[in-house]
């Protein structure tokens, strides 16, 4: 009888959702051409080389390379294998939800297990430094300085968090002595042992791209039009709403917090903790990524809530010595 009532009451929040885009389609049309906005100019350019080159760089023993070089400082900072730098360099320099397609893309060759995946999931949740410098602190704060002061604080506190949870899952090296010599032969050994042809890989990364970020597009596009018809529903006072949007979706939210008449201290710990968090829309895309995984989602929640907490508090308490 439970599962019963469960399908009834989905079938009716659809049926009401379906409602709402007819009756509200001129908010819901602003909504999607937002978020493919969004898609357009944010997203794509920023993330389409990467999702590529990640690929390429994996089939080349890149991966391989950075494994030797770097493992006495990812197992004394993380207790994880040297092979686990591959995964926290590139979420570094290209951001969310990258950090599950790399965790993915190693996972499905067998270089990583499932609970590798998990703890790496917790402290690789970098948003893109350019949306960060660009986006966030020159068009929504029109102040290109606090663009720095939130790119350290959430840096800093991922760093943080994979410190506090370093024995979640802790795995040694036998040996985490550099050796250089090693690191070049064994990417070498990939590169010689890939069978397929640079075409074969190049389309097959290509492909894989184009999936994810229309993928990525997809749950954008729905959490937008979710918050649309909350908004529409719900009289919230602006605060609230502001708060709320960028709860689900954090381009929308960190846009809305920007136009509210707070001072801008307020504003750029709420917009670097909207960040830290990466909203329900972000999750949402690293659950599709890594649906078909064995990779476990809540510890990842439950990083997210503590990363908003210390990135926020440091730029409240490190604002006033810096402006």
């Amino acid at each position: 009888m439970k599962k019963i009532s469960t399908s009834i009451i989905i079938i009716i929040i659809l049926i009401f959702i379906g409602s709402q885009i007819l009756i509200r389609s001129s908010n819901i049309l602003t909504s999607v051409a937002f978020s493919f906005d969004i898609w357009k100019n944010n997203i794509f350019p920023s993330l389409f080389p990467f999702f590529v080159l990640s690929e390429l760089l994996i089939n080349y023993g890149f991966v391989e390379l950075l494994s030797e070089i770097f493992k006495p400082l990812m197992n004394l900072l993380f207790k994880t294998r040297g092979v686990c730098s591959f995964i926290f360099i590139m979420s570094i320099i290209s951001g969310m939800p990258s950090n599950a397609k790399y965790i993915k893309e190693l996972y499905q060759n067998n270089l990583i297990d499932e609970k590798e995946g998990t703890k790496l999931l917790m402290f690789t949740h970098f948003s893109n430094p350019l949306f960060i410098l660009g986006t966030v602190s020159i068009l929504f704060l029109n102040n290109k300085n606090v663009g720095i002061l939130i790119l350290f604080c959430h840096y800093i506190a991922n760093i943080i968090i994979g410190i506090i949870f370093r024995n979640y899952y802790p795995t040694k090296e036998n040996n985490t002595k550099i050796n250089f010599q090693k690191a070049i032969l064994a990417m070498h050994n990939k590169r010689i042992s890939n069978n397929k042809s640079f075409g074969n890989i190049l389309t097959n990364s290509l492909i894989n791209t184009i999936n994810t970020l229309l993928l990525i597009l997809g749950v954008i596009t729905f959490f937008l039009v979710i918050t649309t018809i909350i908004n529409c529903n719900i009289n919230l006072s602006l605060y609230r709403q502001s708060i709320l949007n960028g709860i689900f979706e954090i381009t929308q939210g960190l846009k809305s917090i920007s136009n509210l008449p707070i001072s801008l201290k307020i504003k750029t710990t709420i917009c670097t903790m909207i960040i830290s968090f990466g909203g329900l829309s972000g999750h949402m895309q690293i659950m599709s990524i890594l649906g078909d995984t064995k990779i476990k989602y809540l510890p990842f929640l439950f990083a997210r809530i503590i990363h908003a907490l210390i990135s926020g508090t440091l730029v409240y308490f490190l604002f006033n010595i810096f402006y």
